[in-house]
């Protein structure tokens, strides 16, 4: 592992804000670049391929598994996988940038453990439960049953908290943009 290569993971449970935070840091000005995930689930509405994920079919995903072309993977959903492709991160050296990993909470945790010290790990949650109900419901992209899914995996990935580096509150974007900015300029930066 070059020890000069740095990596930023973001994790939280879904709609907890973390893709908001990416993409603030990445209009900051930090040397950012967004390490798109390949899955094997279908689109949503507006989700193009090679910009928000790698859409694989499932074969495809595995037979990539199969020749070890994944850094880490694994299956979030039952039959649905994600995975950071070894091509994107050297995609994103060769530009000069550094990484930004969006991920669940076991592929943030994988993550760190395979990128070590070399990677900051953070956690964005909200203070509470209901807060992430109201986003996620506000969010309209998913179907009650998949809220009501998405509500009980949150309240399990919360306990995973503790292992990452940070944890950030998302209940104000302003503080948690602020927050985050200043975390991830030290871990640039330092030595």
């Amino acid at each position: 592992m070059d020890r000069h290569k740095r990596y930023i993971i973001f994790s939280a449970p879904s709609g907890s804000g973390k893709t908001t935070l990416v993409k603030e840091m990445m209009n900051k000005g930090l040397p950012l670049e967004f390490s798109i995930s390949a899955t094997s689930r279908s689109p949503r509405i507006n989700e193009e391929h090679a910009k928000d994920y790698y859409f694989l079919s499932l074969e495809e995903f595995d037979r990539k598994v199969e020749q070890n072309e994944f850094v880490e993977w694994e299956e979030v959903y039952k039959g649905t996988k994600y995975g950071t492709l070894q091509s994107e991160l050297d995609r994103i050296f060769a530009e000069g940038k550094i990484p930004v990993f969006d991920v669940d909470v076991v592929g943030g945790l994988n993550l760190k453990k395979i990128l070590g010290e070399n990677a900051l790990a953070i956690f964005v949650q909200v203070s509470n439960l209901d807060v992430l109900k109201e986003r996620l419901i506000n969010r309209a992209t998913d179907s009650a049953e998949s809220i009501s899914k998405r509500l009980q995996k949150a309240e399990y990935e919360m306990s995973f908290a503790p292992q990452f580096d940070v944890r950030i509150i998302n209940d104000e974007l302003e503080k948690a943009v602020e927050t985050t900015y200043q975390t991830i300029t030290e871990f640039i930066n330092a030595k």
